[in-house]
């Protein structure tokens, strides 16, 4: 027997148990959803005795949960899309063309990778007051996009470079400008690469609560992870109408990382294969 067989059923067990850890949970908050908050502390880890909606139909009236779910869509779309361009074309500049200072520009993006940007929250919030833009969804949306683009253009920068050089000078000598080169030639066979890093920032984007907390007072402009805090009471959890909401708001991340899974792994393996 080799060693890599050796180890196979051992690697498995780790990985259905990691598995079982990471679902557990999800199965858990969505059982409880279809649950009053008495049925769930009496049997907690039971099925429940009715298959209700009304926990669903509560948390969507009275909570205001669709104008929640909204401004978290706005916010995710317009923060991911600004990372994806900004990125991109970042990238682009830094993985296909070699200038004095190129080097240095790649590492100063990468440097913020090693600061968290929790840190400067004071700053943040006087620069913010500064402009204006305390109390508004453009607030959460600069400073994701401001958060995502070091690993967004550390990812692209990475796939840009493994290109080879023959596919932008034959659009060169067909007589391609720059800007078609980019967004024909190059970004489609780095899908990829932009596929990890929507994903790799979306999911904490629409799940920070954060910076919605230091940023964001009316109630109109909240997002789903704040929005949620409505349910806590100081005497009081509606358990029930909780796990409603946390389940309609996970709907909408697993079912986008279902349709780009495939796209999300062959670029990770890509990645790997080529580093």
């Amino acid at each position: 027997m080799s060693g890599r067989s050796r180890w196979t059923p051992l690697l498995q067990a780790i990985l259905i148990a990691n598995a079982f850890l990471v679902l557990a949970p999800m199965v858990f908050m969505g059982l409880s959803a279809f649950k009053t908050t008495r049925e769930i502390f009496q049997h907690p880890l039971g099925l429940p005795t009715v298959w209700s909606l009304d926990n669903f139909s509560r948390v969507w009236v009275d909570a205001r949960f669709a104008l929640y779910i909204q401004n978290s869509v706005i916010v995710t779309a317009a923060s991911v899309a600004i990372i994806l361009f900004c990125g991109a074309m970042a990238g682009y500049a830094l993985g296909r063309f070699r200038f004095r200072g190129n080097d240095f520009l790649y590492l100063y993006f990468l440097s913020g990778l090693m600061l968290p940007i929790r840190l400067a929250i004071i700053p943040l919030f006087i620069l913010m007051r500064n402009l204006n833009l305390l109390d508004t969804l453009w607030s959460l949306i600069l400073i994701y996009a401001a958060s995502g683009l070091p690993s967004a253009i550390f990812i692209l920068t990475g796939f840009f470079r493994t290109l080879p050089a023959d596919l932008d000078s034959a659009a060169r000598i067909d007589g391609a400008s720059e800007w078609t080169i980019f967004t024909r030639v190059m970004l489609p066979l780095v899908r990829p690469a932009l596929v990890i890093v929507t994903v790799y920032n979306l999911i904490p984007i629409w799940n920070d609560f954060f910076f919605p907390l230091v940023f964001i007072q009316s109630d109109h402009l909240k997002t789903l992870p704040l929005g949620m805090t409505a349910f806590f009471g100081q005497y009081y959890t509606d358990w029930a109408t909780l796990f409603a909401g946390l389940t309609l708001a996970a709907v909408p991340v697993v079912a986008l990382y279902v349709v780009l899974s495939q796209h999300f792994i062959r670029g990770l393996t890509a990645g790997a294969v080529k580093g």
